[in-house]
């Protein structure tokens, strides 16, 4: 049971300088690759130190492999992309190939040194024989930076730290905003099984499906019912649940979703990612612990709706809190998803929602939300006016 954390630094060959113009390459210069100057090499530097200083904080040792495999080693552990080995003719008979990656070897590694327990990073070059595209950062040689967790553990926690390296990496680096997606296969073929795809087609589409941060949907869509021979019924379904986005909500909503509930395999996951992310938050990955978040507003609390045709109760409300003095404030939409009300108040620093149901009316209550912690109460109208300057007046 091999835990993987896995941050690819091609963004460094990506940001840190232009492509040799064509006028000023040599003659067997391979397409694809490049050199790079002092400056660049000091950026590198400064990033792999970075990174390696972090890797070194968690506890990692590091190893090295060599930068060809045997081609048996390599062949058929990469689906689809397997056409993209760089293979090499071996003088002594030895049929060889360029690493792919740095996962397979050290696989390899693992298994030719009966390890069972190790947590190691490996900071090398890998090789691709796919289309270079110098303008986009895409090139056949580039390094990967890998942090590995491998080994028998309880769940979820060895992959709660590899994130949350992710998170310590990328925010040491000062990149700017980011996000982190995570991914259980367990969810991916659930869904699939769900949805009415063959077992037989399981790899083919998911290789479709992962082109979704590259192609637009139509195009995905087309690609697994024209070239791979799914049908429309079941790429729509699959087009449902890939449009969805979010993190422990998300999962929560899913378990109830009348399709994956009946699947074993994609509950299991959808269990497991709950339980990642409640590590999540205590090492302070997600966005609604981050202390760095710049409020441009002082808005204390968003009166929220559960249902449809709610607006006048929530204007009422609004209006209330306002005449207690209380910075509060609705969406302008007669009937928004509570959702992307929720994500309104983390992406604004909103922390207090005021939610309004058909059952909080009939009880005469008002629900309300701790966005960073999720805890809800029920509370009078009087008393939820006190309740929210008290934890307004501690914060």
């Amino acid at each position: 049971n091999v835990h993987l954390g896995r941050l690819w630094l091609q963004s460094d060959l990506k940001v840190i300088g232009s492509p040799v113009p064509p006028s000023l390459t040599w003659p067997g210069v391979s397409g694809g690759t490049r050199d790079y100057n002092p400056k660049q090499m000091a950026i590198r530097e400064k990033v792999f130190n970075t990174v390696v200083a972090c890797f070194k904080r968690h506890g990692a040792e590091t190893i090295d492999t060599p930068v060809f495999e045997l081609k048996e080693t390599l062949t058929g552990k990469y689906g689809e992309d397997s056409k993209l080995i760089y293979d090499l003719k071996d003088q002594g008979g030895e049929l060889l190939s360029l690493r792919y990656d740095l996962t397979v070897p050290f696989a390899r590694y693992l298994a030719m040194n009966k390890i069972t327990n190790i947590k190691r990073y490996h900071i090398a070059k890998v090789y691709r024989r796919d289309n270079p595209s110098m303008t986009r950062g895409r090139y056949r040689e580039f390094y990967q930076c890998d942090f590995d967790i491998a080994g028998q553990y309880d769940a979820m926690i060895p992959d709660a730290e590899c994130l949350k390296i992710v998170h310590e990496i990328l925010s040491e680096l000062e990149l700017g905003d980011f996000r982190i997606k995570v991914n259980d296969r367990r969810i991916l073929d659930g869904m699939f099984a769900a949805c009415g795809v063959p077992d037989d087609k399981f790899r083919t589409i998911c290789s479709t499906v992962d082109k979704l941060d590259k192609m637009s949907w139509e195009d995905v869509k087309n690609e697994m019912v024209n070239e791979k021979g799914l049908s429309e019924q079941a790429a729509d379904l699959i087009g449902e649940f890939v449009s969805m986005q979010g993190g422990r909500d998300l999962a929560e909503r899913l378990l109830q979703n009348p399709r994956l509930s009946q699947n074993k395999l994609a509950c299991s996951g959808l269990s497991d990612v709950k339980l990642l992310f409640s590590y999540l938050e205590l090492f302070q990955v997600t966005d609604k612990s981050s202390a760095d978040k710049v409020r441009t507003t002082e808005v204390q609390v968003l009166v929220a709706s559960a249902q449809k045709n709610l607006l006048e109760e929530r204007l009422k409300l609004v209006t209330d809190l306002w005449k207690a003095g209380i910075k509060a404030e609705v969406m302008y939409k007669k009937n928004p998803k509570l959702l992307s009300q929720l994500q309104h108040c983390e992406e604004s620093g909103i922390p207090l929602v005021a939610i309004l149901g058909e059952q909080e009316l009939k009880d005469g209550v008002v629900k309300l939300r701790v966005v960073a912690t999720r805890e809800e109460v029920d509370f009078s109208r009087a008393d939820l006016i006190r309740e929210i300057r008290r934890r307004t007046s501690e914060a």
